[in-house]
């Protein structure tokens, strides 16, 4: 097992509410109040409208894997020990889209198109990260 501390997001204003809600236990990503359309990675202003009014509105944690690769070494040293590991783009039945990684699945069994629902997954008292595994 690696020695090296497990790196943990620097959230600004714009970020930190959606690590809030993953260690609450829920995922919730912005949502314009104008023009409804959800977006991730957070940011102060709709990319579809450029309005600044928004709220952190529940999603469903659904999706599918929209593209993958298996990462292998050299990696940072906190990944070390996890080599090779999965990174995944998972699409949101709500439509954006987030970097991830896919658990209990083999990473030969990866596919695209994969259907997904996410998992929280507390890595410390700290860090809750928004996992995905396969629907079965």
């Amino acid at each position: 097992m690696s020695d090296a501390p497990f790196p943990h997001p620097a959230p600004n204003a714009d970020v930190a509410p959606f690590w809030d809600w993953c260690r609450r236990g829920e995922l919730r990503i912005q949502r314009c109040r104008d023009c409804g359309a959800y977006r991730h990675h957070p940011r102060p202003r709709c990319p579809d409208c450029t309005s600044a009014s928004y709220e952190w509105a529940p999603v469903s944690g659904r999706g599918v894997v929209y593209s993958y690769t298996i990462c292998h070494p050299p990696v940072l040293p906190a990944f070390a020990d996890r080599v090779p590991y999965n990174a995944v783009v998972v699409q949101l039945d709500e439509g954006p889209f987030m970097v991830s990684n896919l658990v209990d699945c083999e990473n030969d069994d990866v596919t695209v198109g994969m259907p997904v629902e996410v998992r929280l997954v507390a890595v410390d008292d700290d860090l809750t990260l928004p996992l995905f595994a396969p629907i079965r």
